[in-house]
C-alpha cells in the first residue's frame, strides 16, 4: 500500500519538530484515516485498528525532533505502522494461546493485561476522567468513543438532534482534556479521546 503525500509534508514536519500542535493535528488528519485503512486490512478489528494508530502518532509526537531528519516520511509511517499491528496480533495471538493453555491445565485466569505502556496508561486516566461525565455526556460519548456510532446516528437513537450531539461530543472532549491537561500531554490525550472512523 502507498501513502499518499501531502503537498506541505515537510514543511509540517518541520513545525511539528518545534512542538506545533496546530502542525501535529494536520499531520494527523491528513494521514489517520489512510494508516487506519491499511491496519484494518491487517487486523480486521476496529479495535485493533484504533489502538495501533493512535499508538503510532503518538510515537511520532513523542519522537518529533527527529522528523526533519526522515528521507520519506511516508514510508516511515507505512513500516511504521504495519510492524505494530503485525507485534499487536502477535501479542493477542500469544495471549490466546497462553490462555488456552491455563484452561486446560484448570489453573486460575491470572492474566493482567499490561499497562507498563505510555499509551495505555492514559487510556486509563482518560477512562477515568469520561466516568465523571455528568450522565447524557457519558452516554453520548461512549456511543461515539466505544460503539464507533456517527453522530447522525447517535442522534436518531437518543432522539435528538445531531447538532446536540456534536455539542455534548465537543463538551466531553473538552472536559477530559481539562481533566488531564494539567499534568500530561495534550497532544495525547487529543489523540486518545479522539474518535476515529476508518470504514
Amino acid at each position: 500500500m502507498a501513502l499518499r503525500p501531502i503537498k506541505n509534508e515537510a514543511d509540517l514536519l518541520a513545525l511539528v519538530a518545534t512542538g506545533s500542535q496546530r502542525a501535529f493535528t494536520e499531520l494527523f488528519d491528513a494521514y489517520y484515516k489512510q494508516i487506519g485503512e491499511y491496519v484494518y486490512k491487517l487486523t480486521e478489528s476496529i479495535e485493533v485498528t484504533e489502538e495501533v494508530v493512535q499508538d503510532v502518532f503518538i510515537k511520532i509526537w513523542l519522537r518529533k525532533e527527529t522528523l526533519p531528519e526522515l528521507d520519506n516520511f511516508c514510508y516511515y509511517l507505512f513500516i511504521l505502522s504495519k510492524n505494530h499491528a503485525l507485534n499487536q496480533l502477535r501479542k493477542k495471538a500469544n495471549d490466546t494461546a497462553r490462555q488456552m493453555e491455563w484452561l486446560t491445565q484448570f489453573e486460575e485466569d491470572t492474566y493482567t493485561a499490561d499497562n507498563s505502556s505510555l499509551a495505555e496508561e492514559y487510556r486509563i486516566l482518560i477512562d477515568d476522567a469520561v466516568e465523571k461525565l455528568p450522565p447524557q455526556q457519558k452516554k453520548i460519548y461512549k456511543l461515539s468513543r466505544e460503539q464507533h456510532l456517527k453522530h447522525e446516528e447517535i442522534a436518531n437513537l437518543l432522539n435528538i438532534s445531531p447538532k446536540t450531539v456534536k455539542k455534548h461530543v465537543a463538551l466531553a472532549l473538552r472536559f477530559i482534556k481539562n481533566e488531564l491537561s494539567p499534568q500530561n500531554d495534550i497532544v495525547i490525550v487529543a489523540i486518545l479521546s479522539a474518535p476515529l472512523f476508518f470504514l
